[in-house]
């Protein structure tokens, strides 16, 4: 009895499958980035201005980019936060989503209309950080 060879094998089941391949060029890789930290030496806006500065060059259309903040972290998210409210306003126009931790808003007896309409809740960062990670999305550190 003869055998198909394997790489034969594998295109037959390529050509039978009604799936699109997806390749780098055309495929969106989401990113997380987690907001942990305090805005010391204006990290947040740092880290605003770097998410900017990938979709210039990486583009839009490649790129998905979710920020979950939590701790001292939500601190970037407020709308009042003359260091990055207008950045997130601009980003969020370009498609990051943004979210903020249910629990360190009652830490920081914050609530919701102490941030921008942008802004979406999760009710908690750390839990949502891992969620994220598990559907796919890699690990952005700021």
């Amino acid at each position: 009895m003869k055998r198909f060879p394997t790489t034969l094998l594998f295109f037959l089941i390529l050509l039978s499958t009604p799936h699109q391949i997806v390749t780098a060029e055309n495929a969106i890789i989401p990113f997380v980035m987690q907001l942990t930290r305090s805005s010391d030496h204006y990290g947040h806006r740092r880290a605003f201005m770097q998410i900017d500065k990938v979709l210039d060059v990486i583009g839009e259309e490649k790129v998905k980019i979710d920020v979950v903040a939590y701790e001292d972290g939500i601190h970037a998210l407020l709308a009042n936060n003359k260091k990055t409210s207008q950045l997130l306003t601009k980003l969020a126009n370009r498609g990051v989503t943004f979210k903020a931790c249910q629990i360190s808003m009652r830490g920081w007896d914050l609530n919701e209309e102490d941030f921008p309409l942008e802004v979406e809740f999760v009710p908690a960062g750390a839990p949502e950080m891992i969620r994220l990670q598990m559907q796919g999305y890699k690990y952005w550190r700021p």
